[in-house]
This record gives C-alpha cells, sequence and structure tokens, in this order.
C-alpha cells in the first residue's frame, strides 16, 4: 500500500473551555467577574498538532473517539476549516472536553474531564491498521485508549513519536509510551533532573531521540548519547498564552524529520513553532506556516553561528 499519509495522529481530540484569570494560581474567592470572556473552542494536543502538521504542508489524518454533540461537532468543524482528514469512532460518553485557566503571563492550568471515555475503550483494529499501512509516521496523544494502539501501530512498520507533556518520570502510566515511540517530546516542568529521566527513556525504550522542552530556558536534545541545548527562541509578538507550545514544538520537529533534515535542526524549527505558539490566544487556532518557520529558523541560526 502507498503511504499516502505523511503524519497519523492518534487521539487527543476534543474541546476545551478557556477562561482568563487574573494570575495563578487562583485565590479563593465566591466569584470572578471575566471580562475577555469564557469561550468554548475545539483544540486538545492531538488537534492541535494535526492543525499545526496540516499548515506545515503535511498530509495529516487524525483518528480518535467523538461523541455525538455539540463538541464533537465543533472538533469536526476545526478539521473540515485546516482540511484535516479525520477518522471518527462514535463515543456514547460524549467529546472528551476540558477547562483552561490562563493566567496573564500565559502560564495555563488544565481541568480534563475523564468521564468521557470508558476502561474497554479501543480503536477497531482493522481502521487502526488501515491508516497505519498508510502513514510514514504515526504520533500518539497520550490520552485513552492509544496505549493499547501502540504494538498495532509498531506492526505496521511506522515510526513512532509521542508527547509525555509534564510527566514526572515515575507516573506508569506514561511509560508504554516512553519506552515504545521512537522520538519522545516531554516538558521538564515536573522533572527534578530532566537528564536522568532523558536518558532513562532512551535507555529502557526503543527512542533514538528524546526532546524536553523547558520554556524560557530553551529545550533539551538527546540523541546518540549526547545531550545538547537548543536555546529559546525570541517570540516574535508578546506572550499572551502557553496554550499549544508543545504541541507546535512535536510538529515542527516532525516536519524537519520527516524532510529529512537532523535532529538538532528540527529542534530549532520546534523552538520556532513553540515561541510563535505563544503569541496566540487560546481561543484561536493559528499555527505557523513552512515559508514563516523556514525563514525564522534560518535567521536564527544565522545569530547563532557555527
Amino acid at each position: 500500500m502507498s503511504r499516502d499519509i505523511d503524519v497519523l495522529v492518534l487521539g487527543g481530540a476534543g474541546v476545551d473551555t478557556i477562561v482568563y484569570v487574573p494570575e495563578l494560581p487562583l485565590p479563593y474567592a465566591d466569584s470572578y467577574m471575566i471580562d475577555s470572556g469564557i469561550r468554548t473552542r475545539a483544540g486538545q494536543t492531538g488537534d492541535f498538532v494535526a492543525a499545526a502538521l496540516s499548515g506545515l504542508g503535511l498530509r495529516t489524518h487524525h483518528l480518535d473517539f467523538l461523541g455525538d454533540d455539540p463538541e464533537g461537532d465543533l472538533v469536526r468543524a476545526l478539521h473540515r476549516e485546516h482540511g484535516i482528514a479525520l477518522t471518527a469512532i462514535p463515543q456514547p460518553a460524549g467529546t472528551k472536553r476540558a477547562v483552561n485557566l490562563v493566567g496573564p503571563d500565559g502560564r495555563r492550568l488544565s481541568l480534563y474531564d475523564t468521564s468521557r471515555a470508558h476502561a474497554d475503550d479501543r480503536f477497531p483494529e482493522d481502521t487502526l491498521r488501515t491508516l497505519a499501512a498508510a502513514g510514514r509516521h504515526a504520533h500518539v496523544s497520550i490520552t485513552h485508549p492509544c496505549a493499547e494502539a501502540l504494538p498495532v501501530l509498531r506492526e505496521a512498520g511506522v515510526t513512532l513519536s509521542t508527547d509525555l507533556h509534564n510527566w514526572d518520570g515515575e507516573n506508569p502510566y506514561h511509560e508504554p509510551f516512553a519506552y515504545t515511540a521512537d522520538v519522545v517530546f516531554l516538558s521538564a516542568t515536573a522533572l527534578t533532573d530532566p537528564e536522568r529521566t532523558m536518558r532513562r527513556i532512551a535507555e529502557r525504550g526503543r527512542a533514538e531521540v528524546v526532546v524536553a522542552t523547558a520554556g524560557a530556558e530553551g529545550a533539551y536534545l538527546l540523541t546518540d548519547g549526547v545531550l545538547t541545548h537548543v536555546p529559546t527562541v525570541a517570540p516574535p509578538a508578546p506572550v499572551v498564552d502557553s496554550n499549544g507550545a508543545g504541541d507546535a514544538f512535536a510538529a515542527a520537529y516532525l516536519y524537519g524529520m520527516l524532510s529529512g533534515e537532523p535532529p538538532h535542526r528540527c529542534a530549532v524549527y520546534g523552538a520556532v513553532a513553540g515561541a510563535h505558539a505563544c503569541t496566540v490566544p487560546s481561543t484561536h487556532t493559528d499555527a505557523i506556516g513552512r515559508d514563516e518557520l523556514l525563514e525564522r529558523a534560518a535567521s536564527f541560526e544565522a545569530l547563532q553561528g557555527p
């Protein structure tokens, strides 16, 4: 079968309600007046990665469970708007949803509704095998039931990536993802020793590349046993929201990887895309385009020198 899907994105479809709050943590009060409004929009981790990949010109297909509800309609509309192929498995429990509290400095606190899934939910194996056989690469969200799909994806022969988000390095839920993927992204936020966790992922699993994003401190790249630092990229506009920055980083890295670029340049692409994402409010889905990504990355590398 021809590989006519560049990236199969698995899981992470849903709807977020965005609330801009005066500070985080939010002190207890009986009520708060939210002048900026409270908005519900489609877009969780898988949606953001799919939109970012599509914006970079990659043929992207998204597979996940969706409910027959207004939230599911928002997710379907987002995919139509961005030209992303979507296979939606019916979910009687409803579409996944969350509430994101966003502070003035762009930091966020996410509250996830875990009731929109069943413990025995599984992607139909025939559907999964067909899509995987048509793909060059699969990016697997850590949402349920993606862990059960990992063996099927491995058998299909596609390379795998995943984003562990703010894993603390100990929670066993993340381990199947961490030790099965070829490329592993994670945030350094909850790690006391990011390098130790990164090396453990590489030693215990299959990962050839591990990337830990560290916000304003840039990112750390582990490949071939060598840990290097990727400096932060200055955002092109004021930072308003960090939501989706990690997804943008992962998508731009994968664009570089699938274009044949070396890991460090892929990480620079990720840093540029992540910086761009921080300038976009959570209420919008506006990923960086390919031409802009390449131009900014070239300018950044020229400033860094040889």
